[in-house]
């Protein structure tokens, strides 16, 4: 029982959350992508510079390219955390 009403709850909260969200996937690629700048360290986003990108990320690259409002929704989402830790790196000035 309590497996049903938390798949209740889930199918809720993921329909509430597609109703607002523009782009709904874009916006759980841009909390991967945040929580992945909040949760490494300056040492492991300094590893990661200059690595290739995995096939999943170059389409997600490839795709933000292709549309230029989808772009800008997933930089406003992601720009003030990433900028934030890059900034505590010595990443950017």
């Amino acid at each position: 029982m309590k497996f049903v009403g938390a798949v209740v709850l889930l199918l809720a909260v993921l329909v509430v959350g597609v109703a607002h969200a523009q782009f709904p996937i874009l916006d759980l690629i841009a909390s991967k992508v945040v929580e992945k700048y909040q949760h490494s360290t300056c040492e492991q986003l300094w590893e990661q510079r200059g690595k290739p990108k995995t096939a999943d990320e170059q389409q997600v690259i490839n795709m933000l390219r292709g549309d230029a409002q989808m772009r800008t929704a997933f930089i406003d989402k992601i720009a003030a955390p990433v900028a934030n830790k890059m900034f505590e790196c010595g990443m950017i000035p």
